[in-house]
C-alpha cells in the first residue's frame, strides 16, 4: 500500500508539473466593421488551441488603434489606415503600430427596401449627405424626407465613407449618427425615409443595397477595384507580431481565417 501510495503522488505531480497553469491570453479591440471576422476566427482558432484563451470587443476603429499606443490590447481592428497624427502619438510612446491587412470590404450605401431607387452617383451621395438634397422627390423617387444616417466620428467606416464618397466634406448636422455597423442597418430596415452606409458583410434582405456609379459591390468588383467605395481591413500590432498573436494573425490571413471572412460576407484577400 506504501508504493500504491507513492506511485499515485508521483503520478499526480507529474500531472500537475506537465498540465499549462494558465492560458496564453489575447485581447482585441477595434473597429465594429472587422469585428465579426476577429470573432468568428477567434472561436475556430481556440477550437484548435485549448490553451488560448482570446477576448475580442468592438468600440470603432479609433478605439483600437488607441489602444495598441496605450498598451490595453494585443490587436487593434481598424477600417481605415492609421492617421499621421496617431503614428507621431504612437511615436512619443515608443509604440511602433504594424498594419496586417486581413480582408477587404465594399461600404455599400443601403436605403430601406420600399425605397424604388436602385442606383446612385457618389456626386449625389455626397449631395445627400453634404445637405444640397433632402427629399427623395429630387432623385425621381418616393418617400419624402431623406432620413440620413451615418457613422460615429470613431468609425473607421465613417472616416473611409468620407474619403471616398464626400470628397472629404462634412456631413450634414442633422444626421444620425450610429456607433456600429449593426445599429445603421437596423434603422435603414426600420425607416421607410433613411438611407445609410454599412459594410459589405452587413447588407441583408431587411435593407436594400444600390449600385454606386452603375457598379455593384461585389467581390469581384471590391477586388478589381471597379467598385469605388472598396477598403482594406486591418489588424494592428505594436511591431512585428510574436507567439500567440503571430499565430493568430497567420490564422486570420491563412486559408481557414480567409474562408470565414468570406462566410461573414467580407472579401477575402484572394
Amino acid at each position: 500500500m506504501v508504493w500504491v501510495k507513492k506511485i499515485f503522488l508521483l503520478t499526480a505531480a507529474a500531472t500537475v508539473f506537465l498540465t499549462p497553469c494558465f492560458a496564453e491570453s489575447l485581447t482585441i479591440k477595434g473597429s465594429t466593421t472587422v469585428l465579426p471576422i476577429a470573432q468568428a476566427c477567434a472561436e475556430s482558432f481556440m477550437d484548435d488551441n485549448s490553451g488560448a484563451d482570446i477576448s475580442v470587443q468592438g468600440g470603432g476603429s479609433s478605439v483600437g488603434i488607441a489602444a495598441i499606443i496605450d498598451g490595453t490590447t494585443d490587436i487593434g481592428n481598424a477600417s481605415r489606415p492609421i492617421k499621421d497624427s496617431e503614428l507621431a502619438q504612437a511615436a512619443s510612446r515608443g509604440v511602433s503600430p504594424k498594419a496586417h491587412v486581413v480582408a477587404m470590404d465594399g461600404i455599400v450605401v443601403i436605403v430601406h427596401p420600399s425605397n424604388s431607387l436602385t442606383a446612385l452617383t457618389k456626386s449625389q451621395i455626397k449631395d445627400i449627405y453634404t445637405g444640397k438634397i433632402s427629399h427623395w422627390s429630387s432623385l425621381g423617387a418616393s418617400g419624402g424626407k431623406i432620413v440620413v444616417i451615418g457613422r460615429d466620428s470613431a468609425s473607421g467606416t465613417f472616416e473611409a465613407f468620407t474619403e471616398l464618397a464626400l470628397s472629404k466634406a462634412k456631413t450634414r448636422p442633422d444626421a444620425l449618427l450610429e456607433a456600429s455597423n449593426q445599429a445603421v442597418a437596423t434603422v435603414v430596415a426600420k425607416t421607410p425615409g433613411a438611407i445609410g452606409y454599412v459594410g459589405l458583410g452587413f447588407v441583408t434582405d431587411k435593407v436594400k443595397a444600390l449600385t454606386v456609379g452603375g457598379i455593384e459591390c461585389s467581390k469581384e468588383t471590391v477586388l478589381s477595384g471597379e467598385y469605388s467605395l472598396a477598403r482594406p481591413l486591418f489588424m494592428y500590432t505594436n511591431g512585428k507580431p510574436q507567439g500567440l498573436v503571430k499565430e493568430f494573425i497567420e490564422f486570420v490571413t491563412g486559408e481557414i481565417g480567409q474562408h470565414l471572412v468570406e462566410k461573414n460576407g467580407y472579401v477575402g484577400l484572394k
